[in-house]
């Protein structure tokens, strides 16, 4: 009888501590220093509009601009959900990542420079499936590109999923 209150409380203080693991994960992840990056995007916000599970995933690219005269370091990309994915896409075609949540598994450097004047391209694929049945509905999704400064320049993708 001990042995299984002993077993239950250790496996609730566990289960209480991974919990408060991965809200403090999430919130580093969506920390705002109150810097705005120097980096530029001509678009912030994509709804992909209604998509249907069934349909798979959804991908949309954002183009990243350095408009300064310095190169930009960017050693981390990160996503607010294991949901969604974010690769970096080279001029060349080649591609990093996938980068996603922290706190939920490996999620690389980004160690990407934007060199002054020019762009990066970053794509962001969002699952339907992931959530399964109960991921119906509206969602919401981030990504935040932070560079060597501290600052963070935030991407966002919504959807209203369907069956």
């Amino acid at each position: 009888m001990n042995k299984t209150i002993i077993f239950v409380t250790l496996a609730a203080v566990g289960l209480i501590g991974l919990m408060w693991w991965g809200s403090i994960a999430q919130k580093a992840a969506k920390a705002d220093t109150g810097v705005k990056s120097a980096l530029t995007v001509s678009e912030k916000l994509y709804d992909f509009g209604t998509i249907s599970m069934k349909n798979g995933n959804v991908t949309k690219e954002f183009v990243i601009t350095n408009p300064g005269n310095k190169d930009i370091f960017v050693p981390s990309v990160v996503t607010s959900c294991m949901c969604t994915k974010a690769f970096t896409v080279q001029k060349n075609g080649t591609t990093k990542g996938p980068f996603g949540m922290p706190g939920m598994g490996f999620v690389p450097p980004a160690n990407e420079t934007v060199k002054a004047g020019e762009s990066l391209t970053v794509r962001v694929v969002y699952d339907p499936n992931a959530h399964g049945p109960a991921g119906v509905g509206p969602v919401d999704r981030f990504v935040t590109i932070t560079d060597a400064s501290g600052s963070k320049l935030e991407l966002e993708i919504k959807a209203q999923v369907t069956p």
